[in-house]
């Protein structure tokens, strides 16, 4: 039982966590997108040359990851199409990237960009958690 609500716990964190970074109505996904980029910005230490080059890259970066995942959403592709997709976008950019970073700092980039997706999913697992249990304690209480 525990592993099936686990399962289901991290599928609906997944769900919140593509939601949040394509950007919703209640402005969540920015509220995300400042945290990755604090969780970046600490991770890859920026000196501000490669702050400047750098951060304008990721902009653009950004929006054809978030149109790629809207348009792939509205359009239903499949999962593989899509990852394909987004994968290639990783590609380009990684060449972009290496003008404005050595290239160990942008691996460092997309490993801690996957990083943070981990870290994301962990705290809102744990969240959800204690809501569950707190909703519990609240229950055998009434």
């Amino acid at each position: 039982m525990k592993k099936i609500l686990l399962i289901l716990v991290f599928a609906l964190g997944v769900s919140v966590v593509s939601v949040a970074q394509d950007g919703d109505e209640k402005g969540n996904g920015s509220r995300i997108e400042a945290l990755k980029i604090a969780y970046l910005t600490k991770k890859l230490n920026l000196s501000t040359d490669e702050a400047q080059k750098f951060w304008p890259i990721y902009n653009q970066y950004m929006g054809e990851i978030r149109k790629t995942r809207i348009d792939a959403r509205q359009n239903k592709e499949g999962e593989i199409p899509t990852e394909e997709k987004l994968l290639n976008i990783r590609k380009k950019y990684n060449g972009e990237f290496n003008k404005a970073l050595s290239s160990e700092k942008v691996n460092s980039f997309f490993k801690a960009e996957k990083e943070f997706g981990t870290v994301l999913q962990k705290e809102l697992m744990e969240r959800r958690m204690q809501r569950m249990e707190n909703r519990k304690q609240s229950f055998r209480n009434n």
